[in-house]
């Protein structure tokens, strides 16, 4: 039989049409106008309904390009309603529409981003309806403007209360995301009482850090917003003119004054170079050195995203915390001691090196030991002491550092070859004893953690005074660990004040327990509120920077 080509080609473009045809997304309909606002109530809901699918075949994302926070949320929502639009009604936008579209729009103030919540596309449509008397007829805009603001409202929910980057090892939350159930209850609820701005806000944490962080935003962000400031070169050799560069920049924000005429007297300009250092939390020196030029060239939303990301990181603790815990800010090198939502005792604290971080963690505090022994971790063992014994088989007693085997015997640090040590074979633990060269200092604070880590004094005050404190191995040495002990046996009549002082005189060894033991939290804040102000931290383990990509910022 001979072959038609001709329908074997008109076949096979048929099937390639099919093939296209299942393949390609949907196509919506841009405009709808209808001749009279009453057939709005048929049209709206038919548009909305091939949105859903439109977003249900295209990944989940809006016309925009956006994706929606859940997709099964949208639909159990218009489910709930019958596909009819809950921000508009006759063609007339809802007073909760403008609301919803004022909150989106300052998001920023909130740690958020606008542009997250499809603020292009209904900052556009909302345009039209101002403008466009046929945009209130249009039923296709109206149910494109309703899926994204139903959208914007429950991503943002999920957001103010959750957080924008995803749960951690040390998030409290057991849960993670709302329900679409409760989604659509907060919804109907907000709509029906006009009252979003007032439900998202409640969404919020209420720690006072964050309230505080939030406040000392709003001021930074009304301080800075207005200026302008110049980028200063990082490397030059023209030491005059980067000078003059460098009073115009100040001048730009305010920390120079050259209204007296006086700007290039070396006095006025280290003052300058003084209160900017200042404000930002910086080594006052009053010199313009590399760090302080690269403080000088962040931009103004570099500084709100900082802000932003510290915000989401309170989220991410839970709704209350208990009426008495200890906070210590790695970052911010400070111990906080709250008891019944205020702070009764801060102290300085110096943290592990960038290199030896100190962990984030949860745990509780339930003893402190008194000239306690300080068991050498193994990693400092072969990394530091070891080639130092080597060397110079003195540096044991200097240290006051004792060899015990796995018996717990103390060895003669003389029988042993040091020579055939290494990390493959080292069948011994150095312990260093108490008094004045014990790292530990006089106190140790302990709370159950996988890394070993602990809160206790050191035989080094002085370093307290440093403004750059990442030194440590990852434990965490305390300024006022005398106030503390004092605090946490307060009321306790097992172990009264007058006793543990008079056992600490007398350099006893001594384990006090905790009569309730205290939660402790380890986290990172590089950003805080402080009397209406906003305290910028180093970012010393790049925490930051990873926080920014989980953020999308």
């Amino acid at each position: 039989m001979k072959y038609n080509y001709k329908r074997g080609n008109l076949l096979y473009i048929a099937v390639l049409f099919v093939l296209f045809a299942c393949h390609r997304k949907k196509v919506l309909r841009e405009r709808e106008v209808v001749k009279n606002v009453a057939e709005l109530q048929e049209v709206i809901p038919e548009n909305i309904a091939e949105r859903l699918n439109y977003i249900a075949d295209n990944d989940s994302k809006m016309e925009d390009k956006i994706p929606v926070l859940r997709l099964s949320a949208l639909q159990y929502f218009y489910e709930q309603t019958g596909n009819a639009p809950g921000w508009s009604s006759r063609g007339i936008l809802t007073p909760s529409a403008d609301t919803l579209f004022n909150f989106i729009l300052n998001a920023e103030q909130e740690g958020l981003q606008p542009a997250d919540y499809h603020f292009l596309a209904l900052n556009a449509a909302f345009q039209l309806f101002r403008t466009d008397e046929t945009a209130k007829k249009d039923a296709a805009l109206l149910a494109q403007l309703d899926i994204m603001m139903t959208d914007a409202f429950m991503k943002m929910a999920s957001d103010l209360h959750y957080g924008i980057a995803p749960r951690d090892s040390i998030t409290f939350r057991k849960d993670s995301v709302f329900t679409d159930t409760l989604l659509t209850s907060l919804l109907r609820t907000s709509l029906q009482e006009n009252n979003v701005g007032k439900v998202l806000h409640q969404l919020e944490p209420q720690h006072p850090g964050y309230v505080q962080l939030k406040i000392a935003m709003r001021a930074f962000e009304r301080k800075y917003a207005p200026l302008r400031w110049d980028t200063l070169p990082t490397s030059y050799t023209d030491t005059i003119a980067f000078r003059q560069l460098l009073i115009n920049r100040l001048v730009q924000t305010h920390h120079l004054d050259t209204s007296g005429g006086h700007a290039t007297d070396t006095s006025l300009l280290k003052k300058g170079i003084l209160a900017f250092q200042k404000e930002f939390n910086m080594y006052e020196d009053g010199l313009a050195g590399k760090k302080t030029v690269q403080t000088l060239n962040r931009p103004f939303r570099d500084w709100m995203i900082q802000g932003a990301v510290n915000m989401d990181r309170w989220r991410k603790l839970p709704d209350t915390l208990p009426p008495r815990f200890i906070l210590v800010n790695v970052p911010g090198y400070r111990m906080e001691l709250w008891d019944s939502g205020r702070v009764v005792l801060e102290s300085r604290v110096i943290v592990g090196a960038p290199r030896t971080r100190t962990p984030l963690l949860n745990s509780r505090m339930t003893n402190f030991v008194m000239f306690p022994f300080w068991r050498v971790p193994f990693s400092i063992t072969i990394k530091e002491m070891l080639p130092a014994i080597k060397k110079d088989p003195g540096y044991l007693t200097r240290k006051n550092l004792e060899v015990i085997d796995r018996d717990g015997n103390a060895v003669n640090p003389d029988s042993v070859n040091w020579n055939r040590m290494s990390k493959n074979y080292f069948p011994y633990v150095l312990r260093q004893m108490d008094g004045m060269e014990n790292s530990l200092g006089i106190m140790k604070f302990n709370f159950f953690n996988k890394y070993s880590v602990y809160l206790h004094d050191t035989n080094n005050h002085g370093l307290f005074r440093n403004t750059y404190r990442a030194m440590s191995h990852g434990c965490v040495r305390l300024q006022q660990w005398d106030s503390l002990a004092m605090y946490l046996i307060k009321n306790d009549t097992r172990h009264p004040r007058d006793s543990v002082r008079a056992w600490l005189s007398r350099g006893e060894k001594r384990m006090v327990d905790i009569q309730r033991p205290v939660p402790i939290f380890l986290r990172y804040f590089t950003a805080e509120g402080k009397d209406g102000q906003i305290v910028f931290h180093e970012d010393i383990y790049g925490e930051d920077k990873v926080m920014r990509k989980l953020m999308r910022l």
